[in-house]
C-alpha cells in the first residue's frame, strides 16, 4: 500500500492549492454567518479540516474530466470553476441560483460545461452513476476520468460495494476517494468496521488503492494525479483513502458532543491550511506580502458574492408549476471523439458467447482442466483419488460412502428396531 510515484509540485501549483483551500474556508465561514442569520434555507455541512481533500483531488483533473461532489466537497466545486455566488444563492434558495431557488442545499450540477454531476443524498449511489459516466466517456472516445467521494460510513452501504464491483469488472476509469473523517454522524469508524484501513476493501475487487494524508493538500494532489494517470492509461479504477478528521458536527445543528475534546485538539494541530501555509512560508514559496494579497482578493470576492446573493430575489410562485415533467426529448447529443464505425457493426460484431478462461476451474483439484488456450484442445478430466466424488466422477465413491454411513447407523440402533421404519 506504500505510495511510490512522482510527488513533484511546481511553485504555481503550490500557490493555487493554497488559494483554493483559503477560498473554500472563507466561503464556508460566510455561509456559517448566513445560517446563523437564518438566511440559509436548508442544511449546512462543513468541510472544516477537510479542505485539502476536495481541493487537492480536483486540482489533479483536467477540464474534460467529471466529478460528483458530496456535502463536504465545496472546495472541488470552486476548483472546477463554480463561483462562490452560485454556492451562496443555492443554499439561500434564490432565483439566481443554479436551480432557480428550487433546492436549498448542495443538489446542483453542470453537465454541459463544467462536467459536474449533482450530489445524490443516498450514500454510495454516486459510485455506480460515475462508473456509468466513466464507461460512457470511454465508449465515446473522450479519454475522460470520473471522480467522486464517499465517507467512511458510506463504505458500509450496499451501493458502495455494488458500484465498486461494477467499476472493477468493467475496468472503468473511475477514481473513488474515501474520506475517512473518523465519524459517520455520531458513530466512530472503529465501531462500524473491523479494519484499520478502509483502502483494504479494494483487495476484494482486485482494485488498486492508495492511502493519503487527507490533511496534506500536496499529498492529495500527487496521489490523485497518479490515480488519474493510471485510469487514463486503462488501469482503473483506483481507490484513495484520505485519512482526516471532521472538525465539526455532522451539520450545523449538531454540536458533536460525542467527540472527545482531546481528539479535536489533536487534529486542530494538523489543520490543513495552517500547516500548508507554514510549509510554503518556510520554503520561500509564500511571502508575507503574497499572503496579504491573496487574502485581500479572496475577502473581496466573498463579500461581493454574499451581497449579490442577499440582494437576489426568491423564485416567483408560478415557478413551482414548472418544470415538473419532462416534455419532449432533452437536447442531449453524444459528444463523439472517435469514429462511430469503431463501435458499430460490422467492426464491433462479436460472437454471441463468452469464453471462460479455464472453463471456470478453481485450482488443481477442480473437475475439469481447460485445454491449451487457442488450440481448440478438448478439456481434460483431472485424475481423482479413490473415493473422490467431485463433478465428473463415476459415482462409485458416493456409493461407497453411502454404504459405510448406513452400516454405522445400523450399528448404533437397537437390534429390535433394525430394518424397521
Amino acid at each position: 500500500m506504500a505510495n511510490s510515484f512522482n510527488t513533484e509540485v511546481t511553485r504555481e501549483h503550490q500557490l493555487d492549492l493554497y488559494r483554493y483551500m483559503v477560498l473554500n474556508r472563507k466561503v464556508e465561514d460566510a455561509m456559517t454567518n448566513l445560517f446563523r442569520q437564518n438566511k440559509i434555507v436548508g442544511g449546512l455541512y462543513s468541510s472544516l479540516g477537510q479542505e485539502a481533500i476536495p481541493v487537492g483531488s480536483v486540482y489533479a483533473l483536467e477540464p474534460r474530466d467529471w466529478i460528483a461532489p458530496m456535502i463536504r466537497n465545496i472546495g472541488g466545486l470552486l476548483v472546477k470553476g463554480v463561483p462562490p455566488r452560485d454556492i451562496f444563492t443555492q443554499h439561500m434558495a434564490r432565483f439566481t441560483s443554479p436551480t432557480q431557488g428550487k433546492d436549498g442545499t448542495s443538489h446542483f450540477g453542470d453537465l454541459k460545461d463544467l462536467h459536474i454531476v449533482s450530489p445524490i443524498s443516498m450514500l454510495g449511489d454516486l459510485i455506480p452513476v460515475m462508473t456509468g459516466v466513466a464507461m460512457a466517456g470511454r465508449y465515446l472516445g473522450q479519454k475522460i476520468v470520473a471522480l467522486t467521494w464517499i465517507g467512511d460510513g458510506g463504505t458500509s452501504t450496499g451501493a458502495f460495494h455494488e458500484g465498486v464491483n461494477l467499476a472493477a469488472q468493467q475496468r472503468a476509469p473511475l477514481v473513488l476517494i474515501i474520506e475517512n473523517n473518523q465519524w459517520a454522524y455520531s458513530t466512530p469508524v472503529t465501531r462500524q468496521v473491523p479494519i484499520t484501513d478502509l483502502a483494504d476493501r479494494a483487495k476484494a475487487y482486485g482494485v488498486r488503492a492508495f492511502i493519503a494524508d487527507g490533511n496534506d493538500v500536496q499529498a492529495m494532489f500527487t496521489t490523485t494525479r497518479e490515480a488519474v494517470r493510471l485510469c487514463r492509461a486503462g488501469q482503473g479504477p483506483v481507490i484513495i483513502e484520505a485519512k482526516t478528521m471532521r472538525m465539526r458536527g455532522h451539520a450545523q445543528h449538531d454540536p458533536a458532543e460525542y467527540v472527545p475534546k482531546a481528539m479535536f485538539e489533536h487534529w486542530k494541530g494538523r489543520d490543513p491550511i495552517e500547516s500548508y501555509e507554514k510549509r510554503l512560508s518556510a520554503s520561500g514559496v509564500l511571502t508575507g506580502k503574497q499572503k496579504e494579497e491573496i487574502l485581500a482578493r479572496i475577502d473581496a470576492l466573498v463579500r461581493e458574492d454574499v451581497v449579490f446573493a442577499e440582494n437576489s430575489p426568491f423564485p416567483p410562485p408560478e415557478l413551482a408549476e414548472s418544470p415538473i415533467y419532462c416534455e419532449g426529448p432533452l437536447p442531449i447529443e453524444p459528444q463523439w471523439k472517435r469514429p462511430v464505425a469503431e463501435v458499430t457493426p460490422p467492426r464491433s460484431s462479436a460472437r454471441p458467447e463468452w469464453m471462460v478462461d479455464g472453463y471456470g476451474h478453481g485450482g488443481p483439484d477442480s473437475a475439469v482442466r481447460a485445454g491449451t488456450a487457442g488450440t481448440g484442445a478438448a478439456p481434460q478430466a483431472l485424475p481423482r483419488k479413490p473415493g473422490d466424488d467431485g463433478a465428473g466422477g463415476d459415482g462409485r465413491g458416493v456409493a461407497q460412502k453411502s454404504a459405510r454411513a448406513s452400516a454405522k447407523r445400523a450399528a448404533r440402533q437397537p437390534a429390535s428396531t433394525r430394518g424397521k421404519r
